[in-house]
């Protein structure tokens, strides 16, 4: 296709609310900071199922009518900060080919660039690592393409777009800590892709979202953009407005979020987050007749909570191992392998749509990583509490007595008391030289070690069953009825058949529970109850 015409039009604005409809729920999932449960998704594509609706009522014989019906549908029904831009981004196509009947390279070229200005100057204080940022670097790539044509303007812009949408989480440092793209540049780039698609004949696939699992049905307003500091979110349509500019400077005064944008053709859409609400509708009052006047609550989340919570409780276990994991697994829990990325376990955490999570961390080092994530999680919501398990087997020994119809703090406090009473050993191969509190160690060397101090040292060659036993022995030397032992991978053949051995007759009365764990570094993890 060498040329966008109206036909063309229409099915661009058809093929948008389809992409959109089918990445509405990833869209919405990566919108997870400040509030977790966002909605951008939705608002996007409800915001182009009205551009849609409003090109189908109206008869579009060229290109530039076409686009023009599309962006003033788009701001009668934008929904949000997202919808509020994408509807400048279609005004500004619009503007760019009115009076053509066919739009070829050079007029998306400067379509594109008049989109980038009106989208900017909707927002109040525009941020790096946004859909304006997207955007602007769609635009840059159509004016230094070579080529005028259609094919290559739009290829080389929506390749510029996918590319600066992986950027945005180099350059808004909230991003960066959810894991996560710019959700609202995500849709804005799945409205290129499909641009492409249309104009080529070839299907797009479109840019994979990595996010954390989705934690809610966005039937609250989520906040996009803006300080925790507003309650409400305001919209609300104007028909020719006095003083659209002195309209915006009164809104900041009274809240962030801010935008004033029209179609223009006379039609205005209002946005602002704010706590006083009279005060945001009366300064459009003064300007013209508000209609279609739109109020939400940030914190109105009562009916959400039963959508966005599918299970009343999870447990979630951080533990190194495949064979640990699917040990863990078969007793009801979650579990993943450990890592110092906190955005991945706050992804675990929302991820089991629980409304009480207990998390079993297994190891002191991943006590910083958890208990961010555990903030960020608290903070959208969701009850989490970390329930202190220093080793697998004392994780194991928690999940053991846990019991989901019991009171949540019932449950924990029982949980943590049998995670306490665990004894747990380790038979490691030192990695280095070190002084410990029985003496030097060098690398080779056996360790056996007992809550966590170093209470054996053996030269290398030592046998490492043997060592197993003595520690076993040493653990039991204070009672107890249970050992349960991991095996790790650098276990040697036949170590759960020696200790079995060993406990029946030095120690008959005890019963023992071996399984393959798996986990690097420790050759054997063994627990005493």
């Amino acid at each position: 296709m060498q040329a966008l015409d109206a036909v063309a039009v229409r099915r661009w604005a058809d093929a948008c609310v389809r992409s959109l409809d089918a990445n509405r729920d990833d869209i919405d999932r990566i919108n997870v900071f400040p509030v977790p449960d966002g909605d951008t998704g939705t608002n996007l594509s409800q915001t182009m199922r009205s551009a849609q609706d409003s090109l189908l009522r109206t008869r579009a014989d060229d290109a530039g009518q076409a686009l023009a019906a599309l962006a003033r549908g788009a701001l009668q029904g934008a929904r949000g900060n997202s919808g509020v831009i994408i509807s400048q981004v279609l005004r500004g196509l619009a503007e760019a080919a009115q009076g053509v009947s066919e739009a070829g390279g050079a007029a998306i070229r400067t379509a594109l660039k008049r989109a980038d200005e009106l989208a900017t100057a909707a927002v109040s204080k525009p941020v790096p690592g946004t859909v304006l940022t997207v955007l602007h670097a769609a635009a840059e790539a159509a004016r230094d393409c070579p080529s005028d044509d259609l094919d290559k303007v739009v290829t080389a812009a929506a390749k510029a777009s996918a590319e600066a949408l992986a950027d945005t989480p180099r350059q808004l440092a909230v991003l960066a800590k959810a894991g996560v793209v710019d959700a609202g540049a995500k849709g804005l780039v799945v409205l290129l892709d499909t641009l492409v698609a249309v104009i080529t004949g070839q299907p797009v696939e479109h840019q994979k979202i990595t996010a954390p699992p989705r934690t809610a049905e966005a039937l609250t307003t989520a906040r996009e953009a803006g300080s925790t500091d507003f309650e409400y979110e305001v919209m609300y349509l104007l028909d020719d407005p006095t003083d659209p500019e002195d309209l915006k400077q009164r809104l900041n005064a009274l809240g962030d979020s801010v935008s004033v944008v029209g179609d223009g053709a006379g039609l205005w859409t209002v946005h602002v987050h704010c706590n006083d609400i009279g005060a945001a509708i009366e300064a459009g009052v003064e300007q013209g007749r508000p209609h279609r006047i739109t109020v939400a609550r940030f914190a109105d989340q009562v009916e959400a909570q039963a959508v966005r919570f599918g299970q009343d409780r999870a447990v979630v276990v951080v533990v190194a191992g495949d064979g640990a994991r699917e040990l863990f697994e078969a007793e009801g829990a979650v579990a993943a392998a450990p890592t110092a990325d906190p955005a991945g376990l706050l992804a675990l955490i929302a991820g089991t749509r629980a409304r009480h999570v207990t998390v079993l961390p297994t190891a002191e080092d991943m006590r910083g990583p958890v208990d961010e994530a555990v903030a960020y999680a608290v903070a959208a919501g969701q009850d989490v509490v970390v329930v202190p398990a220093f080793s697998p087997v004392q994780a194991l020994s928690a999940l053991a007595v846990h019991d989901p119809n019991r009171r949540a703090g019932d449950d924990v406090v029982a949980m943590a008391e049998a995670a306490a009473a665990t004894r747990r050993g380790e038979v490691r191969v030192a990695e280095r030289e070190a002084i410990t509190w029985v003496g030097r160690c060098e690398p080779g060397d056996l360790l056996a070690m007992q809550d966590g101090e170093v209470v054996m040292v053996e030269p290398a060659g030592t046998d490492l069953a043997a060592l197993a036993c003595r520690l076993v022995d040493r653990m039991l030397a204070g009672g107890g009825e249970l050992v349960t032992a991991l095996l790790g991978e650098d276990a040697p053949d036949g170590l759960a058949e020696t200790l079995e051995s060993h406990l029946r007759i030095a120690h008959p009365e005890v019963e023992i529970t071996a399984y393959h764990g798996g986990q690097p570094g420790a050759a054997l993890v063994v627990g005493v109850e």
